[in-house]
């Protein structure tokens, strides 16, 4: 029988090939595999040990890593993606016969604590966006970014992603590829629309500069290469710290911002899932509690008989 590692090796394969995985998927679920071999494989005193023949791992060695997880100090929602991961590489490896059933599955998920996504207000994000002036190329561009992200709710990997053929501005849509490269088209506001058709002309001069190709990239560094993931957080915290404000904010932020503005608006949830790309209706729940939590202070604030000691007034 072939070692775990090879059959790790395969599962990867696997994920890359037939299902397709992005690139930062691949990289979670190695880290975590790896994560769970290094455990198995390493003793008490710290002395390594052979790797345990696959039929040999069952739901006590499993609940026996996640204790081990929270020794070194995971959080909930870590410990519980990393039994997401080991649960799908058993199933796959319970599909094709390498095992009679899959242990993982008896193995119950942490209980999450619920956290309330961040979000800000419509005079704060406002402040934001429009702090930011357009009389040169970085400002140009960090201003188209700042107003897609708040005008579509896209993920900041969405974003770097987009090649200027997703984006039509005469319709004001932008074709995305979500995860598990799902495609949407979402929609953007006038603002945005104005904003990249500025940029667009910066594009092309930041194009000019570039050593090797971009490609069909939408948002460039100032070198003219594709912008990335780690580049968009940059570029939001240097723009927030020019504000007098102590905000806590960064990409994902304005994403929040996005999904409760437009549910306080009377947006239907479920167009709001479709928005966002979430697989599951009750990711986008979470933003009913804040949604209920502005309603209350609302109510708190103005009705007359509300109790305003409940509101800490």
């Amino acid at each position: 029988m072939e070692s775990l590692s090879r059959w790790v090796a395969r599962y990867l394969e696997y994920l890359q090939f037939q299902r397709n995985a992005s690139s930062h998927t691949l990289r979670n679920y190695r880290s975590d595999l790896q994560q769970f071999i290094i455990h198995l494989t390493t003793a008490p005193n710290g002395e390594r040990r052979p790797e345990p023949e696959i039929e040999q791992i069952d739901n006590i060695t499993i609940r026996e890593f996640l204790g081990h997880l929270y020794q070194k100090g995971n959080t909930k929602s870590s410990v519980a993606r990393k039994l997401a991961t080991v649960r799908a590489f058993m199933k796959y490896l319970s599909r094709l016969g390498v095992i009679p059933t899959n242990p993982a599955l008896s193995v119950a998920t942490p209980k999450q604590d619920i956290r309330l996504p961040d979000f800000m207000t419509l005079e704060s994000v406002t402040e934001l966006i429009e702090s930011v002036a357009m009389d040169s190329d970085s400002g140009a561009r960090d201003r188209a970014i700042l107003e897609l992200l708040y005008g579509s709710g896209l993920r900041v990997g969405e974003l770097v992603a987009l090649n200027v053929s997703d984006i039509s501005l005469t319709e004001r849509l932008v074709r995305v590829l979500g995860k598990g490269r799902k495609e949407r088209i979402v929609p953007f506001g006038r603002k945005a629309a104005e904003a990249l058709d500025n940029y667009l002309e910066v594009r092309l001069r930041l194009l000019a500069k570039a050593k090797t190709g971009a490609g069909d990239a939408l948002f460039l560094n100032l070198r003219g290469g594709r912008l990335t993931s780690r580049s968009v957080w940059n570029i939001v915290t240097r723009h927030v710290a020019h504000l007098a404000q102590r905000l806590n904010v960064h990409p994902h932020t304005l994403r929040h911002t996005f999904a409760t503005h437009m549910l306080n608006a009377g947006a239907d949830l479920r167009a709001i899932q479709e928005l966002l790309g979430h697989e599951s209706l009750s990711t986008t729940q979470k933003y009913t509690h804040v949604s209920m939590e502005h309603l209350m202070r609302v109510y708190r604030s103005c009705h007359p008989r509300a109790d305003k000691r409940s509101s800490g007034e």
